[in-house]
């Protein structure tokens, strides 16, 4: 399947369909579930990076489970706003993993979006180090996810 811009992945959409976010690290996956109204992402964990073929399984498992009909997958652009090879291979990875799982794709950007939630755990809550490695992936997945629905809300 091709990747979709995310206003047209939100359109076509099936009502009440969830956006599954997808924080692509080299080691874990973080994940995020969108509401049924593609308002409010909520952390959902990580998965460990794996073979495509059996993270595509996992992942597609978790959308038939929870309703999900997309998935945004976030793009680590350079600093500024280039694809560099993170990127390239993140666009690469996204849309062979919407080709396994029949789910359409979208990408957003997700520059600093580790860095600001590993910030919010650190200021905010105060986790220490071993709490935060575990929170991190869900929560920049979320935060990712978030962005784009609020970027993309119907007024």
């Amino acid at each position: 399947m091709p990747l979709l811009d995310l206003p047209a992945l939100r359109a076509g959409l099936p009502r009440h369909a969830r956006l599954i976010g997808i924080d692509p690290g080299s080691k874990t996956l973080g994940l995020a579930l969108s509401d049924v109204l593609l308002t409010i992402a909520s952390p959902y964990g990580s998965l460990k990076r794996d073979k495509l073929k059996r993270n595509a399984a996992e992942i597609g498992a978790i959308a038939a489970k929870e309703g999900a009909g997309g998935l945004l997958v976030g793009l680590p652009l350079s600093m500024d706003g280039t694809v560099g090879p993170a990127a390239q291979a993140a666009k690469d990875w996204a849309a062979a993993l919407s080709d396994a799982t029949g789910l359409p794709a979208a990408l957003w950007d997700e520059r600093l979006s580790s860095s600001a939630v590993n910030r919010m755990l650190i200021e905010e809550a105060d986790l220490s180090r071993a709490k935060r490695a575990k929170a991190v992936d869900g929560a920049a997945a979320a935060y990712t996810l978030q962005a784009a629905l609020d970027a993309t809300r119907r007024a």
